[in-house]
């Protein structure tokens, strides 16, 4: 498939190493203007949703299997930061 797979040009590792570092700029940009709005603890809390947006970015972009236990795994995720949020709001209100 490819002529020599063990071989890395500058070029290809310069766009690597590119694209890394705007992604991850960029996801860092979004997460800390997240943060703003948001207390310390819910924000501690809502990052435990990666795994699941992680999965589901594989099942669209990668056309990786959409599988019964990614489903029930994201169920019991979701629904146990649900249930943070339900009974303990993290915020006083005033």
């Amino acid at each position: 498939m490819y002529p020599n797979p063990g071989f890395i040009t500058f070029k290809g590792a310069a766009a690597a190493i590119l694209s890394g570092a705007l992604a991850s700029g960029a996801g860092y940009v979004a997460w800390y203007a997240a943060l703003r709005g948001l207390s310390p603890a819910r924000a501690a809390i809502i990052q435990l949703t990666a795994p699941v947006i992680t999965a589901l970015a594989g099942i669209v972009f990668l056309s990786e299997k959409l599988s019964s236990k990614f489903l029930i795994a994201s169920f019991f995720i979701l629904a146990g930061i649900g249930l943070v949020f339900l009974k303990n709001p993290l915020e006083k209100k005033s």
